[in-house]
């Protein structure tokens, strides 16, 4: 083992690396998670004379390796008279420290101290010690009350102790808060208010600057002093305030008074933790705990652990414990996540204690990026609303003019226009509204897009001398990787003259030079836009292998115009999601050379972001101090029958009334059934064999046919600050009662499961039934008007309790008083979610008006509402994540193990054996939503068990289950992770990695564990090409890959929208290229495609997950990028298809498992072909057309990448789309650029070999329109 000196370390926190400390023994050993106890303690060993053998110090950090705990034990602790640990977070955060210290306590009779870190009692702690209780709390209390004396009396505590003498003087309490400023003893307000005078700051805005008070106690405040300078260069009156903690009882009441008294425009935080309690779904208006007496904006100012040079140098940004504790946890209060001001500084050690001391660096230059961010807050707040400029941002991918205006399940344009209208009603200058969202769209599709802007009115330019203006202010690495990649300024394709047409807007350069064209029209003081393409269809086929592509010259001229020239107030991208936040740099605490930050810069940024996405929009939290505006899902129904799947469910109502009473009409009916179905192509959907009975060919039908009328389909999109109405309305509130919520008992019980039991329908689960077995119980009378036919089969009742809960949700029928189950439901939940729902349009609205004056937003949960998560709502809140240190929860693991055995279950079904290796597609957003469904999944399939803190819930370790446990063989799992579940889950990356080598470690049979023996053979491959062992040995062991360090994506979107793929093989090379990289415990992105290649031609199988209907397969093209680069890239290297399974998760309690080949079809027969989805969203114009548009390019997509889309299906959709007069007609009127897209694709379906149209008029139509456009002079 690699074995690194404390000493020799550049950082003092190398997580999961092994460090000798090189401690001497010592009477006294003490260690803290906190450097301002060790600084502190060293201070008053100095003073107190002691000589260099009396005390150790360390920090509990470096000791994260077993080896370090290890080692320090045999070196330093056997010899010592008393060791004292100081917790943070309890014996969770150090459970093996804490087992080796209570063991050897034990066994030589050393004194043990445990005491916890934030000063609250621990029985489990206090019960591992050796002391006695009132011992333990007085030297707890010395330390939580701080300061040099009570350190000097912990010492003289300890000597007491041991000398079983009593000497030390008891703990002297000191101030737990108040003000402070650099060479001020402690200044009140009045001091504080003089000093602002004597800066000619007496009227300025105040903005708090709250810091832990152990660092006002050691004088480790370069950081809050640097902040201090910041803000006051910004004209703001700095209020620096420390605290002993925001939930200490004197701390808050203090902080509150002087916020409040003060008069506290801005807070910058720079604690950590969370005042709410993780999993909190209170909802109120005002920030949680002391920050809530004033309605201010909270700006979370970090402090890294890391050194200055390895944040520079590396690319995540935080370390997972800083993430956890400055980012995701302040986020619980709504917070707003700005940039890290200070670093650790290089550790020196110190004589006397032999600790390795550190302080915090400040960093000026980041320090200026968070008070701008405060001052220009500020600034929104005290401009009044006629006044205020802003800039409200489309986003456009693909980069197509029938693709304006992309938001995930957000009609994009009516929302523009309704916020449009808002800002108008509420007294902000807005002028020229158009009446409609289609003459909003002809307006901006009248103006430059992303297909350039010949012929176009450009209303907004941006003079070329200005651009090198603001460019030149950019840092020199990034005008070289730009430049590099586009060249100088005056290249670009966006450039033009000139023409003055609008002096109003144009700078007063004049008319008649070099300029930008820019994507903007003006409404008075807002400015709407269509966000600049990230540059991959300016040079496609020399751009598509670069996942860390810079933005060409006009992107950032966009914004230097948006930020300099127009001088927005803030700026809103409306929807899910642009691209701004995905750009090159660091996950999070970004440096002045990440895209992000270059381009935005310090600028009030509000994100309306679709509620169950929590991931995405964490992305721009975290990256562009984005102020998330949660919205509601669209609509949800239920799909029904229709079209041939109706027909085909009559004939067979028909056949079974007929069967046994008219032998020769039911052979008819039979035949008819069949030929119908194997016309349409439903026989091959349901997986009829020409072999099987006629008896089980019916029984896939029926099962197929239920199956697909039961799935959750959108009706339409949500429109923001609309709240959906009438049926629409009580459509989605029946979608979220029908799932199980909460602990699923009393209110909290599916809607149908109530229903069931209230009518005595026996055992029979409607949401989990068998919808094609017989129904042979009772068939109560109140349940037949809701079946349209025969009442033959478990669906058949399933669809009849559907219908009587739409009656009892609606209204149109009242519960039976005897239906005790379902009235708890009518009479509680439902009153609750309806009003949650209604709500949402109104706080959508309140709270994007709220934001935009600059006031606070409060937090709120984010999921998916239909699964069962009714407490994300009502919208209109800055939504937060999961608490990654409970990830897996003990509920997603429940969820992937079942997922795991089902997964195993239809592979042995479907092949006969079990799978040895399979590669598992891992996204950040889904594994927040679930809490961490997808790495429950890995680990069930490995055969470990992780292991969780009994009070926390916080992961802790993990189990490997014995074979004789486990009862089949373990699978070797390769996980190809989302680059945002890189950024968002490093400790569950280093859990996967460290899993799969401790199961690599194990010494068993080779047929039951393939994990080992792959690793074996592939280390000894390794070692004899000439490869040292060590080396050898961490690259066999890689199991986990992702984009570039910096990068995102898959990069297959590029090949598609260009059309620059010629076979398979493309999409493989691309997919390998963009995802070769590992990372694990001690891996952060090195370049191993070679490794991934390896991994990927030994698979049985590709596995992703999905957790909720809102969305489907053909609604984004992440899923054909990942999946489908995936198989693409298995079947390159292995030569041949391995199968792609979809796991469901839908119903948490029983994941089902389909191959992508099922899932497909139900997509397209139950939502993409169906008249009900397709008049949804025809309601919606323009963006309803770029729906179906999408679809098809999804859809196409896969058929490219997984040759897993029968024609059929093709069929079907061009039936429904274009074939219909009407949906033809209106997508000609509402978006005929949609409609030549889709031509287009279904024609180059075609001549790929993707498809061949079972009628020839297909193909006369196509060839009809190609002629028509060509006359017209339509540019194809």
């Amino acid at each position: 083992m690699h074995l690194l000196r404390i000493d020799q370390s550049g950082d003092l926190y190398q997580d999961g690396e092994a460090v000798d400390l090189g401690l001497s023994p010592a009477r006294f050993v003490i260690l803290s998670a906190a450097d301002t106890d060790l600084m502190l303690l060293a201070s008053a060993v100095d003073q107190s004379g002691r000589g260099d053998d009396a005390v150790r110090l360390a920090n509990i950090l470096t000791l994260s390796h077993p080896y370090s705990i290890d080692l320090l034990v045999d070196q330093t602790l056997r010899a010592s008279r008393l060791m004292v640990v100081r917790l943070l977070g309890g014996i969770s955060y150090w459970s093996y420290g804490v087992e080796r210290l209570a063991a050897l306590a034990r066994q030589e009779g050393i004194d043990l101290a445990l005491l916890p870190g934030d000063g609250k009692p621990d029985p489990e702690l206090e019960r591992l010690s050796t002391l006695d209780p009132g011992r333990l709390n007085t030297l707890n209390a010395y330390l939580v009350a701080g300061g040099m004396d009570n350190a000097r009396a912990f010492l003289d505590c300890l000597d007491d102790i041991a000398d079983g003498t009593g000497d030390a003087l008891p703990p002297k309490p000191l101030l737990q808060a108040g003000l402070y400023w650099p060479g001020e003893a402690v200044p009140d307000l009045v001091r504080l208010n003089a000093i602002w005078s004597r800066q000619g700051l007496d009227d300025a805005p105040v903005a708090a600057l709250v810091f832990y008070r152990a660092l006002a106690q050691s004088g480790d405040t370069e950081p809050v002093d640097a902040m201090i300078e910041a803000l006051l260069a910004e004209g703001l009156a700095p209020l620096p305030l420390f605290v002993a903690s925001l939930k200490d009882p004197f701390s808050a009441e203090l902080a509150s008074s002087l916020l409040v008294e003060a008069e506290t425009s801005v807070i910058l935080n720079m604690t950590s933790f969370a005042v709410s309690a993780t999993g909190s779904t209170a909802h109120a208006d005002t920030s949680p705990g002391p920050f809530g007496a004033v309605d201010a904006p909270v700006i979370q100012a970090l402090l890294a652990s890391s050194t200055e040079d390895s944040w520079m140098k590396g690319s995540a940004g935080l370390s997972p414990r800083d993430l956890a504790m400055g980012v995701v946890l302040p986020e619980l209060d709504g917070s707003i996540t700005s940039r890290a001001v200070g670093f650790k500084a290089i550790p020196e050690r110190h004589a006397r204690t032999e600790a390795m001391i550190t302080r915090y660096c400040a960093h000026p230059e980041r320090a200026g990026f968070a008070a701008r961010l405060a001052a220009r807050w500020v600034t929104l707040a005290q401009t009044p609303r006629p006044e205020r400029r802003l800039g409200l941002v489309l986003a456009n991918y693909p980069n197509k003019d029938s693709r304006l205006a992309n938001g995930v399940g957000l009609d994009t344009p009516e929302s523009a226009c309704s916020i449009l209208n808002l800002l108008r009603d509420e007294g902000y200058t807005v002028e020229g509204i158009p009446a409609t969202s289609a003459g909003l769209i002809d307006l901006m599709l009248s103006a430059p897009t992303n297909t350039g802007f010949a012929g176009r009115q450009v209303e907004a330019w941006l003079p070329l001398s200005r651009y090198q203006h603001h460019y030149a202010s950019l840092p020199e690495e990034v005008r070289g990787v730009i430049e590099a990649r586009w060249g100088q300024p005056g290249d670009d394709p966006m450039l033009g003259i000139q023409d003055g047409a609008n002096p109003e807007i144009d700078l007063p350069d004049g008319a008649g030079q070099k300029a930008f064209a820019l994507p903007v029209r003006c409404f008075g003081q807002v400015a709407l836009a269509v966000q600049p393409a990230r540059g991959y269809n300016i040079d496609p086929k020399s751009s598509y292998h670069s996942p860390d592509l810079p933005p060409p010259h006009h992107y950032l001229a966009f914004y230097f115009w948006l930020r300099e020239e127009f001088s927005a107030h803030a700026v809103i991208h409306l929807g899910k999601h642009g691209n701004l936040e995905w750009l090159p740099g660091k996950a999070l605490a970004l440096s002045r050379q990440c895209f992000p930050d270059a381009i935005l810069g310090a600028m009030p940024h509000l994100y309306p972001f679709i509620v169950n996405d929590p991931g995405e929009g964490s992305q721009a939290k975290r990256r562009n101090a984005a102020v998330i505006l949660d919205h509601l899902t669209p609509p949800m129904t239920l799909a029904d029958s229709h079209g041939v799947m109706a027909e085909l469910e009559t004939l067979m109502d028909e056949y079974f009334e007929a069967s046994g009473l008219d032998g020769r009409r039911s052979a008819a009916l039979m035949e008819q059934v069949l030929i119908t179905a194997d016309r349409a192509g439903i026989a091959s959907d349901c997986g009829i064999d020409r072999d099987d009975s006629d008896e089980a060919k019916l029984l896939k039908l029926d099962n197929f046919l239920c199956d697909v009328k039961e799935m959750q389909i959108r009706d339409g999109l949500h429109i923001y600050g609309r709240a959906p109405r009438d049926r629409l309305l009580n459509d989605l509130i029946l979608a979220i009662l029908r799932i199980p919520r909460g602990d699923g008992d009393g209110a909290n019980a599916s809607i149908l499961r109530s229903l069931a039991r209230d009518l005595d329908l026996g055992a029979m689960d409607p949401l989990t039934a068998d919808r094609a077995t017989p129904w042979d119980g009772p068939r109560p009378a109140v349940l037949e008007p809701y079946g349209d036919g025969a009442w033959r089969h478990q669906g058949d009742t399933a669809e009849r309790l559907n219908g009587l809960a739409s009656a009892l949700v609606s209204g149109d029928r009242q519960a039976d008083p005897s239906w005790m189950q379902t009235l708890a439901v009518l009479d509680h939940a439902l009153p609750a979610i309806r009003s949650a729902v209604i709500t949402s349009g109104v706080d959508e609205n309140r709270f994007l008006l709220k934001g935009l004056d600059g006031g606070y937003i409060p937090p709120g949960p984010a999921g998916a509402p239909t699964r069962g998560r009714p407490e994300v709502l009502p919208t209109g809140r800055n939504f937060y994540s999961v608490d990654s240190r409970a990830v897996p929860t003990e509920t997603a693991w429940r969820i992937g193990w079942a997922s795991a055995c089902a997964l195993i279950d239809r592979y042995l079904q479907d092949h006969g054996n079990y799978p040895a290796a399979v590669v598992l597609s891992a996204w950040g957003t889904a594994n927040m939503r679930t809490g961490g469904d997808d790495i429950a999944q890995a680990l069930a399939l490995m055969g470990v068990r992780p292991e969780w803190d009994g009070a926390s819930r916080r992961v802790t370790g993990f189990e490997v289950l014995p074979l004789s446990v486990l009862g089949r063989p373990r699978i070797d799992v390769t996980l190809r992770c989302s680059g945002f579940f890189r950024d968002a889950f490093p400790a569950q990356i280093a859990l996967v990695d460290k899993v799969a080598r401790a199961v690599g470690a194990l010494n068993e049979p080779e047929d039951q564990n393939p994990v080992a023996a792959r690793m074996k053979h592939e280390a000894q491959s390794l070692i004899a090409s000439g490869m040292d062992q060590k080396e050898a040995e961490e690259r066999a062991g890689f199991r986990v890959f992702s984009a570039r360090p910096g990068a995102y994506g898959a990069g297959l979107q590029t090949l598609i929208d260009e059309g620059i793929w010629q076979d398979r093989g493309d999409f493989a090379d691309a997919f390998l290229t963009w995802s070769g990289y590992a990372y694990g415990a001690d891996q952060d992105g090195m370049d191993a495609r070679p490794h991934l290649e390896d991994r990927l031609s030994q698979v049985d199988a590709v596995i992703h997950n999905q957790d909720n209907r809102e969305h489907d397969i053909l609604d984004s093209d992440d899923y054909y990028q990942f999946a489908g680069g995936l198989a693409a890239s298995v079947a390159a290297l292995k030569g041949d298809d391995a199968p792609v399974y979809m796991g469901d998760h839908s119903l948490a309690e029983r994941p089902l498992i389909r191959s992508l080949g099922e899932e497909i079809t139900r997509v397209v027969r139950g939502r993409a072909s169906n008249p009900k989805w397709i008049r949804g969203v025809m309601r919606h114009g323009y963006k309803g057309a770029f729906e179906i548009a999408a679809s098809l390019d999804y859809l196409f997509a896969f058929a490219a990448t997984t040759r897993q889309v029968p024609g059929h299906l093709f069929d079907a959709v061009f039936e429904a789309w274009i074939e219909d007069e009407q949906v033809r007609a209106f997508l000609a009127e509402a978006n005929p650029h949609a409609l030549n897209d889709m031509m287009d694709r279904f024609d180059e379906a075609i001549d790929r070999g993707l498809w061949q149209p079972r009628r020839n008029s297909i193909t006369e139509m196509l060839e009809w329109h190609r002629q028509t456009r060509h006359n017209e002079g339509v540019k194809a």
